[in-house]
């Protein structure tokens, strides 16, 4: 039987977190594809892996089997896919935005010239996975921005601070304002990640910073086209400085904003794992990079 090894990492995280929402967030997926997921390994397997309840999904006998096995399975499936990478000279690099990236990139060109026999493969993720492809086992390691849900099972290594500003349609009230007063911005309606995305999502609504005033929600989105359409339709967005230069559109403008923490850029990579050579020597000389850019 075959089984797809991403179910089996959807079954883990049910296992560990004990509720479907609870494994939702740290996947970064929603609930129902979560559970259709769940139900497909079963019909996959002929059994029941868990009994659900309203307090939440307990692991029946087969599944309790089945969840012993698994981080072993997993383990040795992911420690393969990195000695097939050092194989094969590939290294994956995961990332959400080209700001965060910066000068990132001249590091990976020069990289590619000194060691020609590595392939360095950057890999843009969604913003509904803020872990950029990590917490799927998708990359070896990612640029990402902080806070996001399941950071503490990663080594996460803060590079630098990135001021945040306002994306504004070009015929907003405050679109000619040098700066904008966060609490200005209180009663818009804001352009939000997805609820699974969690304090990735609360971050960039600045929840903690708007002395208890409910968010507004004008649009939900993933990805930066939808994201700058939104905003030219009537929308604001909480972004980062360098989106003024990496995300253009005729009808947006950035301004700075005052009242609200900072961006946080972080380098991450699985917990406990080893890499030798060519990954260390990749990501040392990006951390250099970008803590001084």
């Amino acid at each position: 039987m075959d089984v797809d090894t991403r179910l089996l990492r959807y079954f883990a995280a049910v296992a560990e977190e004990t509720t479907l929402t609870g494994a939702a967030q740290r996947l970064f997926v929603s609930q129902p594809a979560l559970t259709k997921q769940i139900r497909r390994l079963e019909d996959d397997l002929g059994v029941r892996l868990f009994t659900r309840s309203r307090s939440g999904m307990a692991l029946t006998e087969a599944g309790r089997e089945l969840a012993a096995r698994v981080p072993a399975l997993l383990d040795g499936w992911d420690e393969a896919a990195l000695a097939v990478g050092r194989v094969a000279r590939v290294l994956r690099l995961g990332f959400l935005d080209a700001g965060a990236v910066g000068a990132g990139l001249e590091v990976i060109a020069e990289f590619r010239r000194a060691r020609p026999e590595w392939r360095v493969e950057l890999r843009q993720s969604a913003w509904s996975d803020p872990s950029a492809g990590l917490a799927r086992g998708e990359v070896d390691a990612a640029v990402v921005r902080l806070p996001f849900p399941g950071q503490e099972r990663l080594t996460v290594l803060d590079l630098f601070a990135e001021e945040r500003g306002v994306l504004l349609p070009a015929r907003h009230r405050l679109a000619d304002r040098e700066t904008v007063e966060f609490s200005e911005l209180w009663d818009e309606p804001f352009v939000a990640a997805g609820a699974e995305t969690g304090a990735w999502r609360e971050h960039w609504l600045a929840t903690e910073e708007r002395d208890g005033r409910p968010v507004r929600v004008g649009a939900v989105t993933s990805r930066p086209d939808e994201w700058l359409g939104a905003v030219a339709g009537g929308c604001v967005a909480l972004a980062p400085a360098s989106a003024a230069r990496f995300h253009l559109h005729p009808d947006v403008v950035f301004r700075p904003v005052s009242g609200v923490s900072p961006s946080r850029v972080g380098l991450a990579r699985h917990r406990g794992r080893t890499h030798k050579g060519a990954l260390d020597e990749l990501l040392g000389a990006i951390a250099r990079r970008l803590r001084r850019s």
